[in-house]
């Protein structure tokens, strides 16, 4: 156990977590939403700094990163627990374990210097935070983000937004992007799917942005909970009031975990959900879950001819030098060789 970051004492032998907008009060001996996080004698410890259930090489564009060194492979890491409790979770084996398993933590032994050590040594150009959400295992993301820039790693939290404005703000140094999960437009939504709340992942969004970090938002069309045209138009034009640059995913949902009455998505819905975001600004829109769709390409905004080709998680063909265009030389907007 490590004594957690971000937190403070309160009365009666509780303590209030900081780190995430719920700010769960905690009596001695109980854990917080997200399972890793307990009170133990007036503090407040994470239980998966030490840590990781799952650690995989992963091409960049699983992540999706469709716009950082593409081609290339990103170390991906994972503790158990979440601090949302989304109805339609992939992950949901890993990412509500504690719950699951009244309050065990599980996982491999591990040291910020090994997570980094093995990024090198597998030759990946960056880690990503994944899999279930990065912000409750902030204290081992956090040294390692650290240890990882000096390295010459980049870092990428692939996360839910679900955290407060301080503990981003200390870790952005560290980040060097990020793509957030913008599950609805709909607050009622994320109350009843995932048991969270809107506001808090917009001001994620353009907080990452505003403090220059590359970010790409993901959104899971579900069937009749936020496949409307109006809530994509809203989306999208949330995503393009902030930058039209912005890659905007595009997923298809399948039958998980509490949500198997669901029918998956059609593909229609998104392709459509992709003619949306592009009429209404944005300039690079993909559609996932759809492997052989032109919408998994990055086309030049400037003269549409196609400049980063995919196939799944393939790159077939790469039209970009000195992050321009090479037909036209418009910049493409990323992170780039």
């Amino acid at each position: 156990m490590k004594v957690a970051r971000f937190w403070e004492k309160l009365d009666n032998n509780r303590v209030r977590c900081t780190l995430c907008p719920h700010n769960c009060v905690i009596r001695d001996g109980k854990m917080g939403v997200c399972g890793v996080r307990v009170n133990r004698g007036e503090t407040l410890y994470t239980l998966v700094y030490d840590r990781i259930v799952a650690a995989n090489i992963d091409p960049i564009e699983k992540k999706p990163i469709f716009h950082v060194l593409p081609g290339t492979t990103i170390f991906s890491i994972a503790t158990v627990g979440c601090n949302l409790r989304c109805k339609n979770c992939q992950n949901y084996s890993i990412s509500q374990y504690p719950i699951l398993n009244k309050g065990k933590v599980t996982g491999d032994y591990v040291t910020p210097e090994m997570i980094v050590e093995s990024a090198l040594r597998y030759g990946c150009r960056s880690i990503a935070y994944t899999y279930t959400e990065p912000a409750i295992f902030y204290e081992l993301a956090y040294d390692t983000a650290k240890l990882a820039h000096e390295k010459g790693l980049l870092n990428f939290f692939i996360t839910n937004g679900y955290i407060n404005p301080q503990p981003l703000r200390e870790i952005l140094p560290y980040l060097d992007g990020a793509n957030v999960d913008l599950k609805s437009f709909r607050d009622e939504t994320y109350r009843r799917i995932a048991s969270g709340r809107l506001q808090p992942v917009l001001n994620t969004i353009k907080t990452l942005f505003e403090a220059g970090k590359w970010v790409e938002v993901t959104t899971l069309i579900i069937p009749g909970v936020n496949d409307s045209e109006e809530e994509l138009r809203d989306i999208a034009r949330f995503i393009r009031s902030i930058s039209p640059d912005i890659p905007w995913h595009l997923s298809a949902f399948y039958p998980a975990f509490k949500m198997l009455d669901v029918p998956p998505t059609p593909p229609e819905k998104i392709r459509r959900a992709r003619e949306i975001g592009l009429e209404e600004g944005l300039k690079f829109v993909y559609s996932g879950n759809l492997w052989g769709d032109v919408g998994e390409n990055t086309f030049c905004p400037g003269c549409g001819k196609i400049v980063i080709g995919r196939v799944g998680y393939r790159i077939t063909e790469m039209n970009i030098r000195g992050g321009r265009c090479i037909f036209c030389g418009t910049t493409i907007p990323g992170i780039f060789e």
